[in-house]
This record gives C-alpha cells, structure tokens and sequence, in this order.
C-alpha cells in the first residue's frame, strides 16, 4: 500500500506531506485547484515522462518521493531481487527533475532507470485516468487477469518450469545437430591435439614438482660436498661442535654445583645439545641418500621442455593446457557418439514435451472453463454500474506451429506456439450498444462509460497481490445520480481488497469516503499555492454539502450531506 506522498516544487505545490491508509480514499476540489497536478505528480513516481517546465519557479528542482508497503507484493520483490537492489518491506521512489541537470530517479536511495521505474510502477499502482498508464487497456496483461480470476497463477509457475525444461533440451538438440559438421571438420585436429597432450600427460602441479626434483639433482654434487662439511663441523671433527658441547656442559656443571641459579643454563644446553644431534643425524642420513642420476636429470629435462611446449600452444599455463585436453576429449566423445547423444537428447524432448503439452492443454481447459463465468461477472457488474445491454467477451485463441520436430507443445496431432503462459492468446473484447459487435477493450473510447467498464474489470480481475492500489482520475466524468452512486458502492466494495483513491466531483461518490481530502489553491497576491486538506467529519460534511449545491452551503445542504454519508456507510 501507499503510506505516503511527498511533493515539492512542483508546478503549484511548494510542498505536499500526504499520509494514506487502507480503503478509499477521495480527493476534492475546486475545478483548476490543483487536483490534476498531484495526480500528475505521482505519475513521476510511475515512470511517466518528466519535464523540467513542472519545476516551480524560483526552484533548482522538483522532488517527488513516495513510500510504499510491500510485505505482501512477492512478484516486486523478486523482481527487485533480480536487480540485485535492497529488499525489506518498505519501498521507496524518488524522482528529482531539474531545470539544470539530468533528471534522476531513485529505488531505496539507489539509482536507477525508467525502465526499471516503471516495471516497478507497473506492478506497484493501476492508474485510470488522462494518463497510459492503465494495465488493462494493454493486452498483453488481459491472460494474467483471467489467470489471476481462474486462481491459475501456481499452475501457470508449474507449466513454465515444464517450458523452460522442454525448450532447454531442444536449444541443447539444434545446438548439436549446428555442431555436426564443424566436430567433422575438427576431429583430425582434436585427435592430433589429444595425442600431443596425452604424450606429455601433465598433472596440474607436476611441473612445479619436476622443477623441484631438478634443482636437487643439477646440485647433488655440491649438496654432498656442504653436508659433509658441515657434518665434520659439528660431529666429526677435531674440536666438533659436540665435543665443546662437552667440555661445556663439564663447566656448567661445576657451576651448577656452586650456585643453583646455572640450573636454567644447564638445561638450555641439553636442549642445544640435543638439537645438534639430530641434525647430525639427519645429515649422515642425507648424505647416504644422495645420489648422481645424470638419466634421471636428462628425463626431467626433456618433460620440462614439452610441458613448456604445450603451455606456449594451449593458453600459456598449465590449468589451460589441462582444460584444452578436457574439452578435446569431450568434443571427440561427441564426434564419435553423436548418433547416440542424438538419439538421447531426442527421447529426452519427446518427454519434457509429452508432459509439458499435456501442462499446457490442461491449463487452456481451466481457462476455457473460467471465461464464460468471467464473462458473466462482468456484465452484471456493468449492468450494476449502468450500462444497460453490454457484451463482453474474453477470447482465447491458439496459433497452430509448422514446425512440428521443434514444437514444445504437441497436442494430439497438432502442434502449437508457445510461451511460458501456454498455448492461448486472451484478449478481452466489449460492446456496450445493442446491435453492435464486441470489439477490443484496447480500442474502446475514453470517457465516462470506458471509467465504468474499467471499474467493472478491476473488481473481478485485478487482485490485491497483481497491483495493490487503484487511482481513478475523474472517473465520475460523464455521469451523475444513480449510476453515480453504484459507482462509489462498487469503489466502497474494491477498496475492501485494495487501497483505492479517486479524485471525483460528486457528492455521491464521495460520501463513500474512508478518508477525504480537498485540494485548496491558495492565492496570496503574488503567486498560487496548492495545499491539501485532510478533513475531519465535521469538515467532511460541509464539503459533501458543498458538491451537492455550490459554494453557498445551508442548513438543507448539510442536512442531505450527511443524511448522504450515511446512507453511502450502511
């Protein structure tokens, strides 16, 4: 839901701080008070085109920043998870137009694009009014409708998973099939390039420990010349290491004796001792071990020179020479089985789209099932709202494939276009004069009677998870009195589900009212000023009055306002 709405700058508004709550919500005004400005103002937030005249003169720039609740709006959340953008249960839209700079706009206080602006925007508000943005007046959203009125959302999910599935593994069968011929005009160069490498057979770390084993080896001479001297340096030597060890230790002994404070000493030279004679020990064993293997220095040599080969002709590193010879092997297991592979992928498809066929066939049924009472729904509701002998009709129509091996859904013996939301295109069509054929909803008139059928649409199709708040700009335009009245009690009705605001000037819608507000515009002798006005009941009353019989409000007036208020209530 909206929970607040901050203007400033904008055309006649210095600044606007309007707090919202659930239910319908009605806006008054005097004609050219301003009431249009708001509405074009939240339009910012929508993604609507911005222009830099509706900065207010005087100021840098305008700001339009809503705050929204969305605990319950999964679809935007996960969109803006794939936007990788902050998700909590608060959203929040900024727009800053500037006479000077580039407009920008903003999603939690991160930039962002129109684009994404209005995606958010699409899923956020339904707007009806002077503006396009109106979902219901694009076909492409009229399937989601008749799916969220069918309660086919989840079976909708489950058939695209079925999709994605069938089309993943007939892309894997073209890009096969497009591969035959190159892994032909390859495989005598795979098989060259796999005999190279498997001669030298390279290990990921062998280099580095062939490297090792060399410079051992191209040393062993030298190695076993200073180990012998330093062995002879602390063992076997005259006056070694170890023998002075002993004349020390015989001293601090003979001090030890004495004083008790050598006590420490004594024992860091045991521990000395001890530490000579294991490395003495571990340099007789070493030079034992050493030895001249001028064929194993040639062998490691010669490997050494065809890995550095291989590196230099397959991506310079080892890593890169092991994934050539891995994507060799694989290109040549496919070269030499791709018949079987074929065969495989080709049952495989045939699987995934047996069942995604039987998916999407079921799925058409519940649609076809659901329109005709979709159908009748909105009729009574337009015959409630006034509109006397109205058709409509939602068509659901399939465009037949010719292309049957590469068809995702097969059905009988007839193959189908399709999309991750089936096999059916919906489009809703109407005629609201006797005699006349329905034609489509997206080509229907503005006007009074187009307001009615959209509120007609919104109480039946939209649901609270699609688009959560309604604004209805002017929908009274064309019509008064009793069909004035079924249109506030079919607001009163919506708002029970969503949150609704409508900006009207008649008394009997807005006597439905859970809250009211009335747009003033305020002149000082120098410039204008919009303000708006949450009203009390008191005030309420007077402005329904006000709707009802001008600006000169009696006590008759009052008395029939709120006579009007509640029976609008009861």
């Amino acid at each position: 839901m909206l929970k607040s709405l901050n203007i400033k700058n904008y055309a006649l508004i210095d600044e606007l701080i309007i707090e919202f709550i659930n239910g319908l919500t009605i806006v008054t005004g005097e004609t050219g008070a301003g009431k249009s400005i708001i509405i074009d103002a939240f339009s910012m937030i929508l993604g609507e085109r911005a222009d830099s005249d509706v900065v207010r003169k005087g100021s840098e720039k305008a700001i339009v920043e809503a705050v929204f609740q969305i605990q319950h709006q999964h679809k935007l959340k996960q969109l803006l998870k794939e936007q990788d953008r902050d998700c909590t249960d608060q959203l929040i839209i900024r727009r800053e137009i500037s006479i000077k700079s580039q407009n920008r706009c903003f999603i939690n206080d991160s930039p962002s694009t129109i684009s994404l602006l209005k995606q958010v925007g699409d899923l956020l508000v339904d707007l009806h009014g002077q503006h396009e943005h109106q979902s219901l007046l694009r076909k492409e959203t009229h399937i989601e409708m008749l799916d969220d009125f069918c309660g086919l959302n989840e079976s909708v999910k489950g058939f695209a998973k079925l999709y994605a599935n069938a089309s993943s593994i007939m892309k894997e069968i073209e890009a096969l099939q497009s591969k035959k011929k190159q892994l032909d005009e390859k495989r005598s160069l795979f098989e060259f390039q796999l005999t190279e490498i498997l001669a030298v057979n390279p290990t990921i770390n062998e280099e580095e420990l062939l490297e090792k084993e060399l410079k051992i080896l191209e040393n062993s001479e030298r190695l076993s010349l200073e180990s012998e001297q330093l062995y002879h340096l602390l063992y076997n030597g005259e006056l070694s290491i170890v023998d002075k060890f002993g004349v020390a230790r015989k001293h601090l002994v003979s001090l030890q004796n004495i004083d008790e404070s050598f006590s420490e000493s004594a024992k860091e030279l045991e521990s000395a001792n001890s530490i000579v004679n294991e490395l003495t020990a571990f340099l007789r064993n070493y030079r034992s071990n050493i030895e001249f293997k001028p064929e194993r220095l040639e062998e490691i040599r010669t490997k050494l020179g065809k890995i550095s080969l291989l590196k230099k002709k397959y991506g310079g590193t080892m890593e890169s020479v092991l994934r050539q010879k891995e994507s060799v092997e694989k290109e040549l297991f496919v070269a030499n089985n791709y018949e079987t592979e074929l065969e495989i992928k080709r049952k495989e498809f045939e699987q995934a789209r047996t069942t995604c066929s039987k998916a999407a066939h079921e799925l058409s049924k519940k649609r076809q099932d659901g329109v005709k009472k979709l159908n009748k729904k909105i009729v009574q509701t337009l015959t409630q709202l006034g509109i006397q002998n109205a058709q409509f009709e939602t068509r659901i129509v399939q465009q037949s494939s010719n292309q049957e091996g590469a068809a995702i859904v097969k059905i009988g013996n007839e193959c189908f276009d399709c999309s991750l939301q089936g096999i059916d295109d919906v489009e809703f069509f109407i005629s609201t004069n006797v005699g006349e054929s329905p034609k489509p909803l997206v080509k229907v008139a503005s006007g009074g009677e187009v307001s009615r059928i959209m509120l007609s649409l919104k109480m039946n199709v939209v649901t609270k998870e699609s688009v959560p708040l309604l604004i209805f700009d002017e929908i009274d335009v064309g019509i008064s009195g009793r069909i004035a009245q079924s249109v506030g009690q079919a607001m009163k009705e919506l708002a029970e589900h969503h949150q609704v605001i409508a900006i009207t000037h008649l008394p009997q819608i807005a006597g439905f009212a859970d809250t009211h507000f009335v747009v003033e515009k305020i002149e000082d002798g120098k410039r204008a000023i919009t303000k708006l006005k949450k009203l009390n009941e008191k005030e309420r009353v007077v402005e329904v009055a006000r709707l009802m019989s001008g600006e000169e409000v009696t006590e008759a007036g009052l008395q029939s306002a709120r006579e009007l208020i509640e029976y609008s209530n009861n």
